[in-house]
């Protein structure tokens, strides 16, 4: 039901429990039902059918925010896409003054695999902070920062280049905590001007412009799916 569009994982398991799903004239009422790509599914008496899977990759700007609406009517980036019908969702985020390189699909299962910490996928930021970080300040950002919500995975710092009265450097995580770069560099007595995310795992933002977005390349789609895990 998550794969064609219908509802989320959960909303899903909601339904199934009200007796609203049948598989081939049926009513199931047992969570994780197994169905085969020729049974016949029914959700208030209506066959559904799985949408055909949608990967993008979206160059996001800056004052956009990373959901499917927002109360206060602020821009999201759902307003940058044009001309496409699946119900695809954000894969992870970015705040509303970071920029850079986001994924978008309906693929439930590849948005799980991919913002799970415990996939170690690579995420890399390029950092513009206030100030000059001693050599110790990256040692501790790539050793792990402690932040409220617990210690952070180590991390990979790299291409340090001093300012004139900043420093711009890239980082890369493979955690998804909320505003984690900004917290994790303020941790350290360096807060963020700037933060823009330039990779994800291979991908990047070669060939874009802000704004504009791409749909990734079966190839590139089998390379993310290649080395997680099946389950």
């Amino acid at each position: 039901m998550a794969e064609a569009g219908i509802a989320s994982r959960r909303r899903a398991e909601e339904m199934i429990s009200q007796g609203r799903v049948k598989v081939n004239g049926r009513v199931i009422s047992k969570q994780g039902s197994k169905v085969s790509a020729d049974d016949r599914i029914e959700v208030d008496g209506k066959v559904i059918k799985r949408e055909k899977k949608v990967y993008l990759l979206l160059y996001k700007p800056v004052g956009f925010i990373t959901t499917v609406d927002d109360p206060q009517g602020r821009k999201t980036v759902f307003d940058l896409i044009k001309g496409i019908t699946a119900r695809i969702y954000p894969v992870g985020r970015l705040d509303y003054n970071t920029s850079g390189l986001l994924l978008m699909t309906n693929d439930g299962k590849l948005t799980f695999q991919l913002t799970h910490p415990s996939f170690l996928i690579d995420k890399t930021y390029q950092v513009l902070v206030k100030g000059y970080p001693k050599q110790s300040d990256f040692r501790q950002l790539e050793k792990g920062i402690c932040l409220e919500d617990g210690l952070t995975a180590p991390a990979k710092v790299s291409k340090i280049v001093r300012l004139k009265a900043n420093t711009l450097f890239n980082l890369a995580i493979h955690e998804g905590r909320n505003r984690q770069v900004r917290r994790m560099c303020q941790s350290i007595g360096f807060p963020v001007e700037q933060l823009q995310r330039i990779k994800y795992a291979f991908l990047d933002l070669d060939g874009l412009q802000e704004g504009e977005y791409r749909f990734l390349s079966p190839a590139e789609v089998n390379k993310l799916k290649k080395n997680l895990p099946s389950g």
